[in-house]
């Protein structure tokens, strides 16, 4: 799977997003849009790097730290 697919799944979930909002506004889709993403990325890197916090830190390009605090706030982590 490449970047470009990841791309176009995340554009194809956007233009269906906003088509079932049937014109309504949004508000506040980049913070949404980092939410739902940063999540299920976090889920699955943690699951593939056998929940070595410091390999996925590694994996991701973040500090442990940063890791750590994502992980908390999205309760992945006690």
């Amino acid at each position: 799977m490449s970047k470009k697919y990841i791309e176009e799944c995340v554009r194809s979930s956007l233009e269906a997003y906003l088509r079932d909002l049937r014109g309504t506004e949004p508000d506040g889709m980049y913070n949404m849009m980092v939410r739902v993403v940063e999540k299920p990325l976090l889920e699955v890197v943690m699951r593939h790097a056998d929940n070595n916090q410091s390999k996925a830190a590694q994996w991701l390009g973040l500090n442990r730290n940063t890791l750590r605090k994502k992980l908390l706030e999205h309760k992945l982590i006690k």
